[in-house]
């Protein structure tokens, strides 16, 4: 048996191709106005909220982030700094299965203390690793980090809305 249900390539797919659209167009404008980083945060920080509601799987996470970035390189292979939204991912979906997506999504309190929180320390993490490769001083890599966890922290709250929206209103992924 397989481990990704269709159902689940499906939410993957859908929410990496949103993410890598809304990434490629909308993140670079916004970029280039304010240079502020957070919007690339805040775009994958909801679809990856949104995928880990969907699927409840292990890796699934991941899997939206590696898509992401492979598109976003396919598109712009200058786009370097996706590899640190893949670690991202990977500590996203760490997090959320040490946590248990019963506590991360289910019950109203700490689905939105854990989410939220989850969200700002991957996008921090995310942060130092792209200031790192890019940043030449310790005071900008901190403030750039914290500019990801900004992202982060909106963008996970954004997608938390989301999935207490949905649940409200009766639209949970079918469990097979």
């Amino acid at each position: 048996m397989t481990y990704f249900s269709t159902r689940d390539i499906l939410a993957i797919t859908m929410c990496g191709a949103i993410w890598t659209v809304l990434n490629n167009t909308l993140a670079p404008v916004v970029w280039r106005m304010t240079h502020l980083p957070f919007t690339c945060d805040l775009l994958g920080f909801v679809s990856l909220t949104l995928v880990v509601w969907w699927t409840r799987k292990f890796g699934a996470v991941l899997a939206t982030g590696l898509l992401v970035a492979a598109l976003t390189l396919v598109l712009r292979p200058d786009a370097l700094h996706m590899f640190g939204f893949v670690i991202a991912s990977l500590v996203f979906d760490i997090l959320t299965r040490l946590v248990g997506y019963s506590n991360s999504l289910d019950r109203v309190v700490p689905s939105i203390i854990s989410l939220i929180s989850f969200s700002t320390i991957s996008a921090g993490i995310a942060g130092l690793i792209i200031a790192s490769f890019f940043l030449e001083f310790p005071v900008a890599l901190n403030v750039f980090a914290s500019l990801h966890a900004v992202g982060g922290f909106i963008g996970g709250t954004i997608g938390v809305v989301l999935v207490r929206a949905l649940t409200a209103r009766g639209v949970m992924p079918r469990r097979l």
